[in-house]
């Protein structure tokens, strides 16, 4: 080879690596992609190795880093990425304004946006998404959800109605419409997950970090409750709903928090953990919320006998639940109509097909626990 052309190659090769080196956020973030959608098909490999112990680790990290800090990080965070979306979308008016938008413009538009959707594709499922793809709460007691009959379903929603109604009785007829403190609610939920005197403790050793949402108002017209922010690993609770959904919500947040992604999974182990809390309004929130999802189940199933268990609800129990009914009345539009489409579309994309109504899915998990445990473990 003469040292022309042993030149040229070395250029070639040069030129080769350089665009490697450019591109090599691409290559490792569609590497990355593809090492997730292989574990999604192994959910004992993930609940081992990602749930088991990588995940319990970092998440620990995440919560000494940002748990300390007295208000919602996750909150800013999405505030900026609204922000940078409505500054883009600016942008993109004011380029075709002045007719600057051509192909090139558009392919490179093309190309950040892709960028972008892989690398919080990654990064959501490094952080926290590929609970979706654990084996679970199911694998873990030994219980399995299949279809239920109706007589299941009409005598778990009358034995839940019992249980609620025994724990109201236990409370104050005004400690239901009082403001709840937001840092005993957050403390008792944690301690509760904390106890290892308790039949069914998550996580004992886990550090926890539950903030009231800086968009609780605003969350109101959205249609949420609470969430996880799996990027700054904080659990977020929207302090303005009723108090007596309070205790179960940041039940159910902190449920993801340990890693129980699945809406029906963290509704059942917030009640797992919730049932046989020391306080009775948390017990009541857990009972009234689960007979909430039972009574609407059986409603599906049978209107007749689901309007005859309506018809036992004790009068303080209607109270509360007029008063949930409301609430949110008050706040429907249909913006939060919108927003709750975009975000059953995001549950059936992470394994939940049913969407919204996954959440409901927890009556179907309650009925195996029953058939373990037998009706006095409820």
């Amino acid at each position: 080879m003469s040292k022309v052309n042993y030149i040229l190659w070395q250029n070639r090769i040069s030129l080769v690596f350089e665009r490697f080196m450019k591109n090599r956020a691409w290559v490792l973030l569609v590497l990355l992609a593809l090492g997730i959608r292989w574990a999604a098909f192994y959910p004992e490999w993930v609940e081992k190795y990602y749930s088991g112990l990588f995940f319990p680790v970092f998440s620990q990290w995440q919560r000494f880093l940002l748990g300390w800090i007295p208000f919602s990080i996750g909150d800013l965070f999405y505030g900026l990425l609204v922000f940078l979306v409505l500054f883009k979308t600016v942008g993109l008016f004011r380029d075709l304004h002045r007719k600057q938008v051509n192909r090139s413009y558009v392919v490179k538009g093309a190309q950040q946006f892709i960028f972008l959707f892989l690398f919080v594709y990654v990064f959501f499922n490094l952080f926290w998404g590929l609970n979706y793809s654990r084996a679970g709460i199911g694998h873990q007691l030994d219980i399995y959800p299949d279809s239920a009959t109706i007589e299941e379903v009409d005598r778990l929603t009358v034995a839940l109605l019992s249980k609620a109604a025994a724990n109201r009785s236990l409370i104050n007829s005004q400690a239901t419409s009082k403001h709840i403190k937001k840092r005993s609610l957050f403390s008792q939920a944690m301690q509760q997950y904390r106890g290892g005197n308790q039949p069914y403790s998550f996580a004992a050793t886990a550090a926890f970090s539950v903030k009231p949402s800086l968009y609780s108002y605003l969350g109101n017209y959205l249609g949420f409750q609470g969430y996880y922010n799996p990027f700054s690993g904080e659990a977020q609770v929207n302090t303005t709903i009723p108090v007596v959904l309070q205790p179960f919500v940041t039940l159910h947040e902190l449920a993801h928090q340990v890693g129980y992604a699945k809406e029906s999974e963290a509704n059942f182990v917030g009640y797992l953990v919730g049932k046989d809390h020391p306080d009775p309004l948390f017990r009541y929130s857990v009972y009234l919320e689960l007979f909430r999802y039972a009574q609407s189940e059986l409603y599906r199933l049978d209107s007749t006998r689901a309007i005859n268990v309506a018809k036992t609800i004790p009068a303080a129990i209607k109270s509360d639940l007029q008063a949930i009914r409301r609430f949110y009345l008050k706040y429907q539009t249909p913006v939060e109509r919108i927003i709750m489409q975009g975000y059953d579309y995001f549950l059936q994309a992470n394994d939940q097909p049913q969407g919204t109504r996954s959440y409901h899915q927890v009556v179907g998990w309650v009925i195996a626990f029953v058939r373990k445990e037998g009706v006095e473990g409820l």
